[in-house]
């Protein structure tokens, strides 16, 4: 099963938007966030949760054929 991945903002009553991913691990979450961030504006901060610091887990296939 593939696990849950959110994107969750948050808007203050100044107008302040916060950007929050939930369920992706290591700097994927940047990458996600990074055309939405260009939209609303120039980040005045950032900040990483435990999940940024944790390694992505990636899967390599190799086939060497017969030949």
């Amino acid at each position: 099963m593939a696990q849950r991945r959110e994107i969750q903002f948050t808007i203050d009553d100044n107008g302040e938007v916060s950007i929050q991913v939930v369920g992706v691990k290591g700097a994927e979450c940047e990458r996600l966030t990074r055309e939405m961030e260009a939209a609303l504006g120039i980040v005045q901060s950032r900040q990483h949760t435990s999940e940024y610091w944790q390694t992505a887990e990636t899967t390599t296939k190799i086939d060497q054929g017969d030949g």
